[in-house]
Protein backbone atom coordinates (compact mmCIF):
# COMPACT_ATOMS: atom_id res chain seq x y z
CA UNK A 1 0.00 0.00 0.00
CA UNK A 2 1.47 3.46 -0.71
CA UNK A 3 1.90 6.09 1.74
CA UNK A 4 -1.27 8.30 -0.09
CA UNK A 5 -3.20 4.69 0.61
CA UNK A 6 -2.20 4.49 4.46
CA UNK A 7 -2.86 7.88 4.63
CA UNK A 8 -6.03 8.00 3.52
CA UNK A 9 -7.23 5.27 5.75
CA UNK A 10 -6.37 7.77 8.42
CA UNK A 11 -7.97 10.93 7.05
CA UNK A 12 -11.42 8.73 6.88
CA UNK A 13 -10.94 7.97 10.57
CA UNK A 14 -9.81 11.35 11.29
CA UNK A 15 -13.13 12.62 9.33
CA UNK A 16 -15.41 10.13 11.79
CA UNK A 17 -13.70 11.62 14.69
CA UNK A 18 -14.17 15.08 13.14
CA UNK A 19 -18.43 14.68 12.33
CA UNK A 20 -18.62 12.24 15.64
CA UNK A 21 -19.43 9.53 14.24
CA UNK A 22 -16.36 8.06 16.87
CA UNK A 23 -16.30 10.09 19.72
CA UNK A 24 -14.27 10.42 22.79
CA UNK A 25 -13.38 7.47 24.69
CA UNK A 26 -14.33 5.14 21.78
CA UNK A 27 -12.19 2.08 21.55
CA UNK A 28 -10.48 1.02 17.70
CA UNK A 29 -10.02 -2.63 16.99
CA UNK A 30 -7.15 -4.34 17.81
CA UNK A 31 -4.87 -3.82 14.41
CA UNK A 32 -5.33 -7.21 13.31
CA UNK A 33 -9.11 -6.88 13.34
CA UNK A 34 -9.23 -3.77 11.32
CA UNK A 35 -6.56 -5.47 9.02
CA UNK A 36 -8.92 -8.36 8.11
CA UNK A 37 -12.43 -5.88 7.98
CA UNK A 38 -10.73 -3.93 5.33
CA UNK A 39 -8.49 -6.13 3.17
CA UNK A 40 -5.31 -4.90 4.22
CA UNK A 41 -2.02 -6.18 5.76
CA UNK A 42 -1.55 -5.84 9.21
CA UNK A 43 1.44 -4.02 8.94
CA UNK A 44 0.05 -1.66 7.00
CA UNK A 45 -2.92 -1.15 10.05
CA UNK A 46 -0.25 -0.64 12.50
CA UNK A 47 0.85 2.10 9.89
CA UNK A 48 -2.70 3.63 10.23
CA UNK A 49 -2.57 3.93 14.05
CA UNK A 50 0.90 4.99 14.49
CA UNK A 51 -0.68 8.21 11.56
CA UNK A 52 -3.64 8.76 14.22
CA UNK A 53 -1.26 8.63 17.48
CA UNK A 54 1.22 10.77 15.47
CA UNK A 55 -1.47 13.69 14.99
CA UNK A 56 -2.95 13.28 18.71
CA UNK A 57 -6.33 12.04 17.83
CA UNK A 58 -5.98 8.88 19.61
CA UNK A 59 -4.04 7.35 22.85
CA UNK A 60 -2.88 4.12 23.11
CA UNK A 61 -3.63 2.38 26.94
CA UNK A 62 -1.01 -0.57 27.51
CA UNK A 63 -2.87 -3.50 27.88
CA UNK A 64 -6.03 -2.28 27.17
CA UNK A 65 -6.04 -0.70 23.30
CA UNK A 66 -6.44 2.18 21.54
CA UNK A 67 -9.04 4.85 22.15
CA UNK A 68 -10.30 7.86 20.43
CA UNK A 69 -9.24 11.14 22.33
CA UNK A 70 -10.71 13.16 24.61
CA UNK A 71 -9.94 16.27 22.68
CA UNK A 72 -7.36 16.27 19.76
CA UNK A 73 -6.00 19.88 20.82
CA UNK A 74 -5.81 18.73 24.22
CA UNK A 75 -1.98 18.39 24.56
CA UNK A 76 -1.66 22.23 23.22
CA UNK A 77 -4.73 24.07 25.01
CA UNK A 78 -5.20 21.80 28.02
CA UNK A 79 -3.79 24.22 30.65
CA UNK A 80 -3.98 27.65 28.64
CA UNK A 81 -7.96 28.26 28.34
CA UNK A 82 -11.03 28.03 30.11
CA UNK A 83 -13.72 25.64 28.87
CA UNK A 84 -17.37 26.19 29.47
CA UNK A 85 -17.74 23.91 31.74
CA UNK A 86 -19.88 24.19 34.74
CA UNK A 87 -16.93 23.74 37.12
CA UNK A 88 -13.55 23.76 35.86
CA UNK A 89 -10.85 21.05 37.43
CA UNK A 90 -8.55 21.80 34.57
CA UNK A 91 -6.81 25.57 34.15
CA UNK A 92 -5.24 25.59 37.65
CA UNK A 93 -5.05 29.73 38.82
CA UNK A 94 -5.64 29.96 42.26
CA UNK A 95 -7.38 33.35 42.89
CA UNK A 96 -8.51 34.70 46.42
CA UNK A 97 -11.81 36.94 46.55
CA UNK A 98 -9.49 39.55 49.06
CA UNK A 99 -6.54 39.71 46.68
CA UNK A 100 -8.42 42.01 44.19
CA UNK A 101 -8.10 45.15 46.76
CA UNK A 102 -4.78 43.64 48.03
CA UNK A 103 -3.37 44.35 44.16
CA UNK A 104 -5.20 47.76 43.41
CA UNK A 105 -3.78 48.77 46.47
CA UNK A 106 -0.05 47.60 45.12
CA UNK A 107 -0.31 48.95 42.07
CA UNK A 108 -2.00 52.47 43.25
CA UNK A 109 -0.03 55.79 41.93
CA UNK A 110 1.02 53.55 38.51
CA UNK A 111 -1.76 55.50 36.27
CA UNK A 112 -0.09 58.96 37.09
CA UNK A 113 2.21 60.24 34.01
CA UNK A 114 5.32 60.13 35.24
CA UNK A 115 4.84 56.07 36.23
CA UNK A 116 2.77 55.45 32.91
CA UNK A 117 6.24 56.90 30.96
CA UNK A 118 8.50 54.92 32.71
CA UNK A 119 6.67 51.79 32.44
CA UNK A 120 5.69 51.96 28.52
CA UNK A 121 8.86 52.82 27.00
CA UNK A 122 10.97 50.38 25.54
CA UNK A 123 11.79 47.25 27.56
CA UNK A 124 14.68 45.03 27.93
CA UNK A 125 15.49 41.10 28.65
CA UNK A 126 17.07 42.25 31.94
CA UNK A 127 14.28 44.88 32.84
CA UNK A 128 15.39 47.75 35.10
CA UNK A 129 17.74 47.53 38.16
CA UNK A 130 14.85 48.27 40.59
CA UNK A 131 13.11 45.19 39.08
CA UNK A 132 15.86 42.85 39.02
CA UNK A 133 16.47 44.15 42.69
CA UNK A 134 12.69 42.75 43.97
CA UNK A 135 12.51 39.76 42.02
CA UNK A 136 16.30 38.83 43.61
CA UNK A 137 15.01 39.91 47.08
CA UNK A 138 11.79 37.77 47.00
CA UNK A 139 13.20 34.69 45.27
CA UNK A 140 15.85 34.54 48.17
CA UNK A 141 15.61 31.64 51.08
CA UNK A 142 17.72 30.92 53.35
CA UNK A 143 19.41 28.65 51.23
CA UNK A 144 19.19 30.34 47.84
CA UNK A 145 19.94 33.49 47.65
CA UNK A 146 19.94 34.56 43.20
CA UNK A 147 22.15 38.01 42.65
CA UNK A 148 20.02 40.66 41.07
CA UNK A 149 22.78 40.10 37.83
CA UNK A 150 21.55 36.84 37.67
CA UNK A 151 17.36 37.45 36.97
CA UNK A 152 16.64 38.06 33.11
CA UNK A 153 12.55 38.75 32.51
CA UNK A 154 9.97 37.34 30.36
CA UNK A 155 6.28 37.69 29.59
CA UNK A 156 5.23 34.82 31.29
CA UNK A 157 6.45 31.26 32.75
CA UNK A 158 6.18 29.36 29.24
CA UNK A 159 8.37 32.09 27.82
CA UNK A 160 10.98 31.74 30.25
CA UNK A 161 10.51 27.86 29.95
CA UNK A 162 11.28 28.29 26.00
CA UNK A 163 14.10 30.68 26.53
CA UNK A 164 15.82 28.59 29.13
CA UNK A 165 15.31 25.39 26.32
CA UNK A 166 16.47 27.27 23.24
CA UNK A 167 19.31 28.67 25.49
CA UNK A 168 20.45 25.35 26.35
CA UNK A 169 19.33 22.61 23.89
CA UNK A 170 20.45 23.32 19.63
CA UNK A 171 18.10 22.62 17.65
CA UNK A 172 17.79 18.55 16.90
CA UNK A 173 19.03 17.85 20.49
CA UNK A 174 17.61 16.24 23.62
CA UNK A 175 16.63 17.55 26.92
CA UNK A 176 15.33 14.62 29.35
CA UNK A 177 12.09 15.31 31.11
CA UNK A 178 9.82 13.44 33.83
CA UNK A 179 7.98 10.66 31.81
CA UNK A 180 4.61 12.55 33.28
CA UNK A 181 5.21 16.57 33.17
CA UNK A 182 3.79 19.81 32.39
CA UNK A 183 2.44 19.86 29.07
CA UNK A 184 3.32 22.97 27.68
CA UNK A 185 7.11 21.62 27.46
CA UNK A 186 6.18 19.20 24.56
CA UNK A 187 4.80 22.29 22.38
CA UNK A 188 7.55 24.21 23.10
CA UNK A 189 10.00 21.83 22.33
CA UNK A 190 8.35 21.11 19.17
CA UNK A 191 8.38 24.00 17.94
CA UNK A 192 12.09 24.66 18.88
CA UNK A 193 13.08 21.48 16.95
CA UNK A 194 14.07 19.85 20.39
CA UNK A 195 13.16 15.55 20.89
CA UNK A 196 11.99 15.18 24.68
CA UNK A 197 13.43 12.15 26.17
CA UNK A 198 11.18 10.73 28.53
CA UNK A 199 12.94 9.73 32.31
CA UNK A 200 11.20 7.01 34.62
CA UNK A 201 9.91 8.13 37.54
CA UNK A 202 9.21 7.20 41.23
CA UNK A 203 7.89 8.35 44.68
CA UNK A 204 10.61 10.86 44.95
CA UNK A 205 10.77 11.86 41.34
CA UNK A 206 12.89 11.39 38.27
CA UNK A 207 15.35 8.09 39.06
CA UNK A 208 19.07 9.35 39.06
CA UNK A 209 19.87 5.49 37.33
CA UNK A 210 17.56 6.89 33.91
CA UNK A 211 19.22 9.94 33.67
CA UNK A 212 22.24 7.97 33.02
CA UNK A 213 20.82 5.98 31.13
CA UNK A 214 18.94 8.21 29.01
CA UNK A 215 21.97 10.25 28.95
CA UNK A 216 24.12 6.95 27.46
CA UNK A 217 21.31 6.06 25.03
CA UNK A 218 19.80 9.62 23.53
CA UNK A 219 22.93 12.23 24.27
CA UNK A 220 21.34 14.92 26.24
CA UNK A 221 21.80 18.51 26.35
CA UNK A 222 19.48 19.29 29.36
CA UNK A 223 17.18 18.35 31.92
CA UNK A 224 14.12 20.06 32.44
CA UNK A 225 12.72 19.00 36.39
CA UNK A 226 10.15 20.02 38.53
CA UNK A 227 11.57 19.32 42.22
CA UNK A 228 8.90 20.89 44.04
CA UNK A 229 5.23 19.89 43.96
CA UNK A 230 5.62 18.01 40.48
CA UNK A 231 2.58 18.45 38.49
CA UNK A 232 1.05 16.77 37.65
CA UNK A 233 2.17 13.97 40.63
CA UNK A 234 2.40 16.22 43.08
CA UNK A 235 6.06 14.66 43.86
CA UNK A 236 8.37 16.56 45.95
CA UNK A 237 12.18 15.66 46.16
CA UNK A 238 13.63 14.82 49.02
CA UNK A 239 16.80 15.82 50.26
CA UNK A 240 18.64 12.72 49.29
CA UNK A 241 17.29 12.94 45.76
CA UNK A 242 18.35 16.62 44.91
CA UNK A 243 21.56 15.48 46.58
CA UNK A 244 21.97 12.27 43.87
CA UNK A 245 20.22 14.16 40.61
CA UNK A 246 23.27 17.34 40.98
CA UNK A 247 25.98 14.54 41.48
CA UNK A 248 24.23 12.88 38.35
CA UNK A 249 24.23 16.01 36.46
CA UNK A 250 27.76 17.01 38.15
CA UNK A 251 28.76 13.85 36.33
CA UNK A 252 27.17 13.75 32.95
CA UNK A 253 27.77 17.88 32.96
CA UNK A 254 24.06 18.55 32.21
CA UNK A 255 22.74 22.09 32.91
CA UNK A 256 18.99 21.48 34.59
CA UNK A 257 16.14 24.00 33.89
CA UNK A 258 14.62 24.08 37.51
CA UNK A 259 10.69 24.51 36.82
CA UNK A 260 10.31 26.65 40.67
CA UNK A 261 6.52 27.71 39.48
CA UNK A 262 4.78 25.96 41.97
CA UNK A 263 7.53 26.24 44.58
CA UNK A 264 5.68 29.33 46.05
CA UNK A 265 3.77 26.54 47.94
CA UNK A 266 6.46 24.94 49.63
CA UNK A 267 9.60 25.66 51.87
CA UNK A 268 11.75 22.75 50.48
CA UNK A 269 15.34 23.42 49.06
CA UNK A 270 15.54 24.12 45.55
CA UNK A 271 18.41 22.25 43.31
CA UNK A 272 19.63 25.33 42.45
CA UNK A 273 20.54 25.56 46.18
CA UNK A 274 22.95 22.61 45.90
CA UNK A 275 24.34 23.78 42.13
CA UNK A 276 23.74 27.32 41.47
CA UNK A 277 25.79 27.07 38.28
CA UNK A 278 24.20 23.98 36.78
CA UNK A 279 21.02 24.93 37.42
CA UNK A 280 18.40 28.00 35.55
CA UNK A 281 15.62 28.49 37.67
CA UNK A 282 12.35 29.78 35.90
CA UNK A 283 9.30 31.00 37.95
CA UNK A 284 6.28 33.65 37.12
CA UNK A 285 3.33 35.41 38.71
CA UNK A 286 0.83 34.28 37.29
CA UNK A 287 -0.59 31.50 40.15
CA UNK A 288 0.99 33.85 42.65
CA UNK A 289 -0.67 36.65 41.82
CA UNK A 290 -3.12 36.14 38.55
CA UNK A 291 -2.86 35.17 35.03
CA UNK A 292 -3.47 38.82 34.38
CA UNK A 293 -0.61 39.98 35.39
CA UNK A 294 1.64 37.44 34.26
CA UNK A 295 5.80 37.99 34.37
CA UNK A 296 8.56 35.23 33.71
CA UNK A 297 11.44 35.20 35.55
CA UNK A 298 14.78 33.57 35.61
CA UNK A 299 17.73 32.91 37.42
CA UNK A 300 20.33 32.57 35.19
CA UNK A 301 24.14 31.09 36.33
CA UNK A 302 26.74 33.96 35.37
CA UNK A 303 28.15 31.50 32.45
CA UNK A 304 24.48 30.98 30.83
CA UNK A 305 22.68 35.10 31.43
CA UNK A 306 23.67 36.26 27.93
CA UNK A 307 22.86 32.87 26.16
CA UNK A 308 19.72 33.31 28.21
CA UNK A 309 19.09 36.80 27.09
CA UNK A 310 20.03 36.00 23.84
CA UNK A 311 16.85 33.28 23.84
CA UNK A 312 14.98 35.84 24.89
CA UNK A 313 16.00 38.69 22.31
CA UNK A 314 15.53 36.15 19.73
CA UNK A 315 12.18 35.07 20.67
CA UNK A 316 10.35 37.83 21.16
CA UNK A 317 9.67 37.16 24.80
CA UNK A 318 11.21 40.06 26.25
CA UNK A 319 8.26 41.19 29.34
CA UNK A 320 6.38 44.48 28.79
CA UNK A 321 7.76 47.55 30.64
CA UNK A 322 4.03 47.85 32.42
CA UNK A 323 4.62 43.89 33.46
CA UNK A 324 7.92 44.81 35.09
CA UNK A 325 6.59 47.97 36.79
CA UNK A 326 3.64 46.26 38.23
CA UNK A 327 5.43 42.90 39.43
CA UNK A 328 8.05 45.31 40.65
CA UNK A 329 5.44 46.90 42.93
CA UNK A 330 3.86 43.57 44.19
CA UNK A 331 7.30 42.29 45.03
CA UNK A 332 9.43 45.00 46.94
CA UNK A 333 5.90 45.92 48.88
CA UNK A 334 5.19 42.45 50.08
CA UNK A 335 1.81 41.79 48.57
CA UNK A 336 3.13 38.89 46.88
CA UNK A 337 4.58 37.21 49.78
CA UNK A 338 1.30 38.28 51.37
CA UNK A 339 -0.81 36.19 48.72
CA UNK A 340 2.03 33.48 48.50
CA UNK A 341 0.84 32.72 52.83
CA UNK A 342 -2.51 32.86 52.37
CA UNK A 343 -2.77 30.76 49.10
CA UNK A 344 -0.89 28.34 50.99
CA UNK A 345 -3.81 28.10 53.82
CA UNK A 346 -5.89 27.91 50.42
CA UNK A 347 -4.22 25.03 49.07
CA UNK A 348 -4.48 23.27 52.08
CA UNK A 349 -7.79 23.60 52.62
CA UNK A 350 -8.78 22.49 49.16
CA UNK A 351 -6.28 19.37 49.70
CA UNK A 352 -8.54 18.47 52.99
CA UNK A 353 -11.96 18.95 51.03
CA UNK A 354 -10.46 16.39 48.71
CA UNK A 355 -8.84 13.84 50.65
CA UNK A 356 -11.97 13.24 52.60
CA UNK A 357 -14.76 13.30 49.44
CA UNK A 358 -11.96 11.10 47.84
CA UNK A 359 -11.50 8.83 50.68
CA UNK A 360 -11.17 5.26 49.19
CA UNK A 361 -9.81 5.75 45.83
CA UNK A 362 -6.23 6.49 44.87
CA UNK A 363 -4.79 9.79 45.23
CA UNK A 364 -1.31 11.21 44.92
CA UNK A 365 -0.93 14.43 45.99
CA UNK A 366 1.49 17.07 48.13
CA UNK A 367 -1.11 18.29 50.92
CA UNK A 368 0.62 21.83 49.75
CA UNK A 369 -0.28 21.66 45.98
CA UNK A 370 -2.79 23.12 44.27
CA UNK A 371 -3.33 19.80 42.46
CA UNK A 372 -3.92 16.05 42.94
CA UNK A 373 -3.79 12.46 40.83
CA UNK A 374 -6.35 10.67 40.63
CA UNK A 375 -5.68 6.79 39.80
CA UNK A 376 -9.06 5.53 38.03
CA UNK A 377 -11.34 2.20 39.02
CA UNK A 378 -10.17 -0.57 36.67
CA UNK A 379 -13.59 -0.31 35.44
CA UNK A 380 -13.18 3.04 33.96
CA UNK A 381 -10.81 4.51 31.09
CA UNK A 382 -8.64 7.86 31.47
CA UNK A 383 -10.30 9.70 28.27
CA UNK A 384 -14.21 7.94 28.95
CA UNK A 385 -13.60 9.20 32.30
CA UNK A 386 -13.17 12.87 31.14
CA UNK A 387 -15.59 12.60 28.37
CA UNK A 388 -18.31 11.37 31.16
CA UNK A 389 -17.05 14.00 33.07
CA UNK A 390 -17.07 16.89 30.55
CA UNK A 391 -20.91 15.30 30.12
CA UNK A 392 -21.86 16.64 33.29
CA UNK A 393 -20.60 20.24 33.25
CA UNK A 394 -17.01 19.28 35.17
CA UNK A 395 -13.46 19.47 32.70
CA UNK A 396 -10.87 17.59 34.25
CA UNK A 397 -7.61 16.57 32.28
CA UNK A 398 -7.15 13.00 31.19
CA UNK A 399 -3.16 11.27 31.95
CA UNK A 400 -2.11 11.46 27.98
CA UNK A 401 -1.53 15.38 28.34
CA UNK A 402 1.10 14.96 31.40
CA UNK A 403 2.49 11.79 28.76
CA UNK A 404 5.86 12.00 27.43
CA UNK A 405 5.62 8.99 25.45
CA UNK A 406 2.59 8.39 23.25
CA UNK A 407 0.95 5.15 24.64
CA UNK A 408 2.01 5.29 28.08
CA UNK A 409 -0.27 6.74 29.71
CA UNK A 410 -1.05 5.80 33.14
CA UNK A 411 -4.96 5.18 34.09
CA UNK A 412 -5.63 8.33 35.49
CA UNK A 413 -6.74 11.94 35.21
CA UNK A 414 -5.56 14.92 37.17
CA UNK A 415 -7.36 17.51 39.26
CA UNK A 416 -6.86 21.11 40.03
CA UNK A 417 -8.36 22.15 42.51
CA UNK A 418 -7.47 25.97 42.77
CA UNK A 419 -10.36 27.37 39.91
CA UNK A 420 -13.52 26.17 41.91
CA UNK A 421 -15.12 28.14 44.57
CA UNK A 422 -15.52 25.77 47.10
CA UNK A 423 -19.48 25.42 47.22
CA UNK A 424 -18.33 24.29 43.73
CA UNK A 425 -15.28 21.59 44.87
CA UNK A 426 -17.91 20.04 47.01
CA UNK A 427 -20.53 19.70 44.60
CA UNK A 428 -17.61 18.95 41.66
CA UNK A 429 -16.33 16.32 43.81
CA UNK A 430 -19.40 14.48 44.79
CA UNK A 431 -20.56 14.17 41.45
CA UNK A 432 -16.61 12.39 40.69
CA UNK A 433 -16.87 10.36 43.17
CA UNK A 434 -20.73 9.73 41.95
CA UNK A 435 -19.57 8.67 38.39
CA UNK A 436 -16.25 6.86 39.65
CA UNK A 437 -19.04 4.56 41.23
CA UNK A 438 -20.84 3.31 37.60
CA UNK A 439 -19.64 1.49 35.57
CA UNK A 440 -17.89 2.36 32.10
CA UNK A 441 -20.81 0.37 30.30
CA UNK A 442 -23.35 2.22 31.94
CA UNK A 443 -22.14 5.65 30.60
CA UNK A 444 -21.70 4.31 26.97
CA UNK A 445 -25.28 2.87 26.89
CA UNK A 446 -26.80 5.83 28.14
CA UNK A 447 -24.97 8.64 26.29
Amino acid sequence: MSKFEYVKLADAIASDISNGTLRPGDRLPPQRNFAYDRGIAVSTASRVYTELLRRGLVVGEVGRGTFISGDIRREVEALSEPRDARIDFEVNYPLLPQQWAMIAKSLAGLERVDALESALRVSTSTGTKSARNAAAAYLARKDFVPQAEQIVFTANGKQSLAAALAALVPTGGRCGVEALTYPYVKSIAARLGITLVPIPMDEFGARPDAIQKAHREAHLSALYLQPIIQNPLGVTMNATRRADIMRVAEKLDLTIIEDAVYGFLADDTPLAALGPDRCIVIDSLSKKVAPGLALGILVAPPRLRESVMSAVRTGGWIASGHALASGQRLMADGTVAELTRLKRIDAARRQQTAARLLAGYQIAADTRSYHLWLTLPPHWRSQTFVAAAARRGIALTPSSTFAIAHGHAPNAVRLALAPPTFEQLDSGLRTIVSLLGTKEEDFDSTE
